[in-house]
């Protein structure tokens, strides 16, 4: 983690202030060139690899699987494009990738946000999740509340409750602003660090990790208390030491993203909403479900 800043009266704002470290970018160039599909043209699409339901690349057969997958394939089609490439994103590259045009398009459980669209466009919804909260059965939390306050370790000394979330997800600003509106927590944020890595609160800590498999060993190995994230992601890493507690952070509404301007927005979204007139997204979703 990075050097600790401390702030005496640092409030909710400064928890808040994640959100522009996670969701901000430079804003992007404007109009995408790209226009109508030559005849056989590929379409890149930025997805998820590690996402069992959505996106999950089989190492084994090089091959791609999921809703994602199969809407991104179904939405080529119907754009008039030939065949799709599948390029992996992670939370902390697909913003930089699609405005650095590496892939001409996201479907990878990137919710439609007001601090993205200000660099984005987005096609309509194609699926509802909310972020959850898991713990180790262990643990004996069965709710919110069995969180809140100091715990004690090993050594008896007293410890707060840290929560852990992904790293380039909102779900962390969610996670703070929840926190403080239920009255789990003043919102007063005591020290962050530079990079925003972990933030400090008045009862409880807050971190940030490089990826999901960090977030569900931290888990296990009892550095953090609570990992917090997507449901649909979280159903990759529940298993039967683990529950989700009945408390949702924030619901979440998956769109196909684009660059801001780009000539493929429009088309992108009459493919979308056509698949959601027709039942294809509905059939798509049962199918994974």
């Amino acid at each position: 983690m990075g050097k600790v800043r401390t702030r005496g009266a640092a409030l909710l704002l400064v928890a808040l202030a994640l959100a522009c470290a996670l969701a901000g970018l430079a804003g992007c160039s404007g109009e995408n060139a790209k226009g109508a599909p030559a005849s056989g043209e590929a379409l890149r699409v930025g997805v998820r690899s590690d996402v069992v339901g959505f996106g999950y690349l089989n190492e084994g057969t090089g091959k791609y699987y999921g809703l994602e997958i199969d809407i991104a394939e179904e939405m080529a089609a119907r754009m008039g494009y030939g065949s799709v490439e599948f390029v992996t994103v992670t939370p902390d590259t697909r913003k930089d990738m699609l405005v650095n045009g590496e892939v001409d398009c996201m479907v990878a459980c990137y919710s439609i946000a007001e601090s993205r669209e200000k660099n984005f466009d987005f096609s309509p919804s194609y699926y509802t999740d909310a972020s959850i909260v898991m713990v180790e059965k262990s643990s004996l939390v069965s709710s919110i509340d069995d969180l809140k306050g100091l715990k004690y370790g090993a050594d008896h000394v007293a410890q707060i409750v840290t929560f852990g979330t992904m790293a380039g997800t909102n779900t962390a600003p969610q996670l703070a602003l929840k926190l403080t509106e239920s009255g789990f927590t003043s919102g007063e944020a005591l020290e962050q660090t530079e990079d925003h890595s972990m933030t400090r609160f008045d009862n409880f800590r807050l971190v940030q990790m490089a990826s999901y498999q960090d977030l569900s060993r931290a888990l296990e190995e009892g550095s953090i208390d609570a990992a917090c994230m997507d449901g649909a992601i979280a159903h990759t890493y529940l298993n039967a030491d683990r529950s989700m507690l009945d408390y949702v952070i924030d619901t979440q509404e998956y769109g196909v993203a684009t660059q801001k301007g780009s000539a493929l927005s429009k088309p992108v979204s009459d493919a979308i909403q056509g698949m959601l007139d027709d039942g294809t997204v509905a059939a798509l979703t049962d199918k994974w479900n």
